[in-house]
């Protein structure tokens, strides 16, 4: 049985609230605020692959301190983008 929109998007929406570290909280949830009712399912489905990524190297790739893999570069200059808006 599929996952009800709803509750993916409220399900994803707490993973990014209740991370390793402080950063990375802060930085996804005020994306997942912003971008996840927008996202249709691939998107979705790509943010929920980048939520089982190690927080450490999340916020070296959303940072810029690395560069992020080629499959996750796309949303991660995405999330750098909300994360450093002034």
């Amino acid at each position: 049985m599929s996952e009800l929109r709803e509750h993916r998007l409220k399900r994803l929406s707490m993973r990014s609230m209740r991370r390793g570290i402080k950063e990375m909280d802060i930085i996804l949830s005020r994306y997942a605020e912003l971008r996840l009712d927008g996202f249709d399912d691939a998107t979705l489905d790509r943010y929920d692959a980048l939520l089982s990524e190690n927080d450490q190297d999340l916020y070296q790739w959303v940072s810029g301190q690395t560069p992020p893999p080629e499959s996750l570069r796309d949303m991660i200059l995405d999330i750098s983008e909300v994360a450093f808006r002034r």
